[in-house]
Protein backbone atom coordinates (compact mmCIF):
# COMPACT_ATOMS: atom_id res chain seq x y z
CA UNK A 1 0.00 0.00 0.00
CA UNK A 2 1.29 3.72 -0.99
CA UNK A 3 1.06 6.29 1.04
CA UNK A 4 -1.48 8.81 -0.91
CA UNK A 5 0.35 12.33 -1.06
CA UNK A 6 -2.01 14.29 1.18
CA UNK A 7 -1.16 11.94 4.41
CA UNK A 8 1.41 13.25 6.58
CA UNK A 9 4.35 11.69 6.93
CA UNK A 10 5.11 9.93 10.40
CA UNK A 11 6.92 12.11 12.96
CA UNK A 12 9.07 10.55 15.00
CA UNK A 13 11.63 11.47 17.87
CA UNK A 14 15.48 11.57 17.57
CA UNK A 15 17.89 11.86 20.05
CA UNK A 16 21.03 14.38 19.34
CA UNK A 17 23.75 15.65 20.88
CA UNK A 18 24.49 19.29 20.13
CA UNK A 19 28.27 21.18 20.80
CA UNK A 20 27.79 25.15 20.47
CA UNK A 21 30.43 27.61 20.50
CA UNK A 22 30.40 30.65 21.87
CA UNK A 23 28.53 33.75 20.67
CA UNK A 24 27.00 36.78 22.11
CA UNK A 25 23.97 36.59 24.05
CA UNK A 26 24.39 33.07 24.10
CA UNK A 27 23.48 32.40 27.70
CA UNK A 28 26.38 30.60 28.56
CA UNK A 29 27.63 30.56 31.68
CA UNK A 30 30.70 33.34 32.38
CA UNK A 31 33.93 32.06 31.15
CA UNK A 32 32.50 28.62 29.60
CA UNK A 33 34.27 27.74 26.05
CA UNK A 34 30.93 26.26 24.69
CA UNK A 35 28.57 23.57 25.76
CA UNK A 36 27.16 20.15 24.98
CA UNK A 37 23.18 20.08 24.80
CA UNK A 38 21.14 17.12 24.87
CA UNK A 39 18.35 17.70 22.38
CA UNK A 40 15.00 15.79 21.53
CA UNK A 41 13.91 16.77 18.05
CA UNK A 42 10.79 15.67 16.00
CA UNK A 43 11.33 15.03 12.38
CA UNK A 44 10.32 12.85 9.58
CA UNK A 45 13.72 11.54 9.24
CA UNK A 46 17.04 12.16 11.28
CA UNK A 47 18.12 14.91 8.82
CA UNK A 48 15.03 16.93 8.70
CA UNK A 49 15.38 16.66 12.83
CA UNK A 50 18.76 17.85 12.62
CA UNK A 51 17.78 20.98 10.25
CA UNK A 52 15.08 21.96 12.81
CA UNK A 53 17.43 21.62 15.56
CA UNK A 54 20.23 23.65 14.21
CA UNK A 55 17.77 26.59 12.49
CA UNK A 56 16.25 27.12 16.64
CA UNK A 57 19.77 26.99 17.85
CA UNK A 58 20.63 29.67 15.23
CA UNK A 59 17.48 31.90 16.25
CA UNK A 60 18.50 31.47 19.99
CA UNK A 61 21.34 32.79 19.70
CA UNK A 62 23.86 29.82 20.24
CA UNK A 63 26.24 28.82 17.80
CA UNK A 64 26.01 25.40 16.55
CA UNK A 65 29.42 23.28 15.70
CA UNK A 66 28.53 19.45 15.66
CA UNK A 67 25.67 17.28 15.94
CA UNK A 68 26.19 13.82 16.59
CA UNK A 69 22.62 11.49 16.09
CA UNK A 70 21.50 8.56 18.30
CA UNK A 71 18.68 7.72 16.60
CA UNK A 72 14.68 7.00 17.60
CA UNK A 73 13.72 5.60 20.84
CA UNK A 74 13.43 2.51 19.19
CA UNK A 75 16.90 2.67 17.71
CA UNK A 76 18.20 3.69 21.13
CA UNK A 77 15.99 0.68 22.82
CA UNK A 78 17.23 -1.86 20.66
CA UNK A 79 20.85 -0.99 21.31
CA UNK A 80 20.43 -1.69 25.05
CA UNK A 81 20.31 2.38 25.96
CA UNK A 82 18.31 2.71 29.35
CA UNK A 83 16.03 4.94 28.87
CA UNK A 84 14.22 6.54 32.18
CA UNK A 85 10.54 7.53 32.63
CA UNK A 86 11.79 11.48 32.39
CA UNK A 87 13.59 11.29 29.01
CA UNK A 88 10.70 9.37 27.79
CA UNK A 89 8.27 12.51 28.51
CA UNK A 90 10.48 14.81 27.28
CA UNK A 91 10.49 12.58 23.97
CA UNK A 92 7.01 12.43 24.22
CA UNK A 93 6.41 16.06 24.39
CA UNK A 94 8.74 16.93 21.36
CA UNK A 95 6.46 14.48 19.31
CA UNK A 96 2.92 15.83 20.49
CA UNK A 97 4.17 19.64 19.97
CA UNK A 98 6.72 19.10 16.97
CA UNK A 99 9.25 20.85 18.62
CA UNK A 100 13.00 20.51 19.65
CA UNK A 101 13.54 20.29 23.04
CA UNK A 102 16.62 20.84 25.56
CA UNK A 103 16.74 17.95 27.94
CA UNK A 104 20.23 18.94 29.40
CA UNK A 105 23.24 21.19 29.18
CA UNK A 106 26.21 20.94 29.97
CA UNK A 107 29.17 24.27 30.04
CA UNK A 108 33.01 23.48 28.88
CA UNK A 109 35.32 25.44 30.72
CA UNK A 110 38.89 25.28 29.36
CA UNK A 111 40.93 24.82 33.16
CA UNK A 112 44.14 25.34 31.69
CA UNK A 113 46.23 28.03 32.68
CA UNK A 114 48.83 29.72 30.76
Amino acid sequence: MTRKLTEPARQQVYTLLVQIGRRAGDGLPKGATGAALMIYASGVDEAEAVRETVAVLKQAETAPLDVTGYGTLAEREAEGHEIDAGERALMQRALDENAVIVAQMTPFFDHQKG
